[in-house]
């Protein structure tokens, strides 16, 4: 009848540390995926930002000289990323192909313009910043027009800044919900032998005596939590790096390496100080206390 008793319990006792390690697991997993949104919302933003193409259309009468020069410039400057001259034929052939039909049979002419594409970088993808671009690239006799959607410009800024304040919201609001959730686990695994704690320090075990088998158990448990989570976190970046290359999410290690310790750390001092609260708790419970 003992040896079954004793089977339940420690089933029972087994039972509870998966539950607490699962518990650890999951939220420290979302909570490290959230981390890895944060470090890498900026990139993706900028990503998205780099996408956005300032045209310049080139008079008919333009020197070869004037848009080799030009071409060169556009390609050194500080604002650009990227610089590629467009040929009206070229711009033609594109047309052609997007639409399914050649517009020049039933115009007979080619009525579009020599350009040049121009990509910019991230930074410099503001109303302001654009604008004193274009005023400055305007002020060339050869350029005829320069075109970009700064309605586009507009939304898009617009839209970082939100995703980038409801983000960090989020983030510290999960961060206290990954906080409760752990210390509610561990102060239930704690609860379930509370009378074992009281019986210790009634045959005269000192706190700190009686907190070190609890605290280093929920330490392991915390450890073993964060490792699942930290393996589910690398799966997560490996498949988001094969999937989407271009964001080169490798790239920041140092934060990746950072965010990875911090969340191990964090199951630990977590698990540590919900132990050492909960424990601490009913080491100052009254016998009578322990039922209720």
């Amino acid at each position: 009848m003992a040896t079954s008793f004793d089977s339940y319990q420690k089933r029972k006792l087994i039972s509870s540390y998966i539950s607490v390690v699962i518990s650890i697991a999951l939220v420290l997993f979302l909570l490290g995926c959230l981390g890895l949104l944060v470090i890498n919302s900026k990139k993706v933003a900028d990503h998205f930002k780099e996408q956005v193409v300032m045209t310049i259309y080139l008079n008919e009468n333009a020197k070869e000289v004037e848009v080799n020069q030009l071409k060169k410039s556009l390609a050194l400057a500080d604002y650009s990323k990227e610089a590629l001259y467009v040929s009206k034929e070229e711009a033609a052939e594109i047309m052609k192909i997007d639409n399914g039909e050649d517009f020049m049979d039933f115009l007979g002419y080619n009525p579009l313009k020599n350009s040049i594409d121009v990509y910019l970088k991230a930074e410099f993808v503001t109303t302001e910043k654009l604008s004193e671009i274009t005023e400055s690239l305007s002020e060339k006799s050869f350029i005829e027009e320069i075109s970009y959607d700064n309605d586009l410009v507009e939304l898009m800024n617009d839209n970082v800044k939100k995703i980038t304040l409801w983000v960090l919201i989020i983030s510290v609001l999960f961060t206290l919900i990954a906080v409760l959730l752990i210390n509610s686990s561990i102060r239930l695994a704690v609860y379930s032998k509370r009378f074992i704690i009281k019986t210790m320090q009634m045959v005269g075990a000192t706190k700190r005596f009686i907190r070190k088998p609890f605290v280093w158990q929920s330490v392991k448990l915390g450890i073993i939590g964060a490792l699942l989570a930290l393996i589910g976190m690398a799966v997560v970046l490996y498949y988001l790096d094969i999937t989407f290359p271009e964001l080169m999410l490798l790239k920041n290690m140092v934060w990746i390496v950072a965010l990875f310790v911090g969340i191990f750390l964090l199951g630990i001092f977590i698990t540590w100080i919900s132990t050492f609260i909960a424990t601490q708790r009913f080491l100052n419970l009254k016998t009578d206390q322990l039922y209720y």
